[in-house]
């Protein structure tokens, strides 16, 4: 692996690094005569309370720097490339990737593959654990790093091999056997393919987990998602109702086995079976508190609690108010519902709620995540609007206001000649956006679909979609 160049991107404002010296531009080369592969080591060996740090600076000149500090205090650096590594890409052909269902003609960053552990870390991605050397799991061990997220989809050796196509992928459990033993906490995915990991296989998969319990915090099963884009892929079918109703018969039966004999649910489904089974999602109680909240599961009934709070803090008013909210076909009913409930204490406030088709990447695509500028310009055109426009946040490239398909917010407002609001996660910023107040709190969300962070030793981008 190339060696990357670690520069200096900002220095916080009144921090040892400021007060050193330290530039944007600057290079840092080593810390106490280490070398740094990434993030981790640099933060392990800035924790110390004295420390000596070799910089570079932009002139070319080298300065070795003393510094004293609290032990674990920042020292106030932050770099262009957070990793300060490159990515690593999969070496995976999963037989469900979503990359591979994506059409051609969008910008190249969509079409990177990551499997990077330190990704599951920082951004809370799912990892095949393929990628992963002996050196990679010490490093973990090492530094103690929880948790890690991991994508199993199946505990059966020669399945996981074909789905993955990968004849290594099936040797991953002396790994996950050495994480658990030294305490590193992990979560588990477990993409569900029709006739491939799913039934039996999907109660073997749920069985072997439950062995390294309580290392394993949680498993969430999810159903793969199918764009009309997949030619010449490996066949494979969606789920239809009964199939649902299928796999959340024997998920619900594991469940109650598991909270019987733990007192946690472990195997949790995500919210998309509920709905295409036409079922109430559960209640708040059975998500173990969202460990698997970022992969879809629990997302409808938090949204709803965290409303019905928000709704029983406020007295309600006659303020007039007229919005709309644009979200994914899986999200429509449940959003209207909110919108009634909003309406009855604020009878003045009218929200019109919009499920948009996924046209661009097919209709079996019902998540709001994946909906792109193109759609929802053609779909919203000539409707009734109002006021604002409100759109979740997770329909964005992280940090920037542009869809996958490079609309931009702003091009789209002069499109539909409407405000736009970008709400984020929670029911709170929601109300917030409905009834026109000024939200108080920022959310870092989790990296959706993209990572943009040059590190000098080539750009990349990474490509992991899952949304709600």
């Amino acid at each position: 692996m190339k060696k990357c160049r670690h520069i200096v991107g900002s220095v916080v404002s009144g921090s040892i690094a400021e007060e050193l010296g330290i530039e944007p531009g600057d290079e840092v080369l080593s810390v106490n005569d280490q070398p740094i592969e990434d993030v981790f080591d640099y933060h392990y060996l800035m924790n110390e309370e004295y420390v000596e740090m070799l910089i570079r600076k932009k002139n070319g000149e080298e300065w070795l720097l003393e510094i004293e500090k609290e032990y674990e205090e920042d020292a106030g650096i932050e770099f262009e490339n957070p990793l300060m590594d490159e990515y690593r890409s999969c070496s995976n052909h999963c037989v469900f990737c979503f990359i591979d269902q994506m059409p051609k003609g969008m910008r190249d960053t969509l079409y990177f593959k990551d499997d990077d552990s330190r990704l599951s870390f920082l951004q809370g991605n799912y990892v095949t654990l393929t990628n992963m050397s002996d050196h990679d799991i010490d490093r973990i061990i090492r530094y103690h790093l929880s948790p890690i997220n991991i994508s199993f989809h199946t505990t059966n050796p020669e399945l996981r091999c074909k789905m993955l196509n990968n004849r290594f992928a099936g040797m991953i459990f002396d790994k996950v056997e050495r994480l658990c033993q030294a305490g590193i906490e992990m979560n588990g995915q477990i993409v569900l393919c029709k006739g491939l990991n799913d039934k039996k296989e999907l109660e073997r998969t749920i069985l072997d987990l439950s062995r390294y319990m309580p290392c394993l915090k949680s498993v969430s099963v999810v159903p793969v998602g199918l764009t009309k884009f997949r030619k010449d892929l490996y066949p494979l079918e969606a789920f239809q109702k009964e199939n649902a109703q299928e796999t959340l018969e024997i998920i619900e039966k594991w469940q109650k086995h598991f909270y019987e004999e733990h007192g946690t649910h472990f195997i949790h489904a995500g919210d998309e079976w509920y709905l295409l089974a036409e079922k109430d999602v559960p209640e708040a109680d059975s998500y173990d508190g969202y460990p698997q909240l970022e992969n879809g599961v629990g997302m409808v009934r938090l949204l709803e609690e965290e409303i019905k709070e928000g709704l029983a803090r406020r007295e309600g008013d006659l303020r007039y108010r007229r919005v709309s909210i644009a979200t994914g076909l899986l999200a429509e009913p449940h959003l209207k519902n909110h919108a009634e409930r909003i309406q009855k204490k604020y009878p003045n406030v009218r929200v019109l709620v919009y499920g948009i088709q996924n046209d661009f990447f097919g209709h079996s695509i019902t998540v709001s995540g994946l909906i792109t500028g193109t759609d929802l310009k053609k779909q919203l055109k000539g409707r009734d609007l109002g006021e604002e426009l409100l759109l979740p946040i997770n329909m964005l490239r992280d940090g920037e206001t542009v869809f996958l398909d490079d609309v931009t917010i702003r091009e789209l407002e002069q499109y539909l000649n409407v405000k736009i609001r970008v709400v984020e996660q929670p029911g709170e910023a929601l109300l917030e956006a409905v009834l026109g107040e000024k939200g108080t709190r920022t959310q870092n969300r989790r990296q959706i679909y993209e990572q943009t962070d040059c590190c000098y030793c080539g750009q990349t981008e990474c490509g992991e979609i899952h949304t709600f």
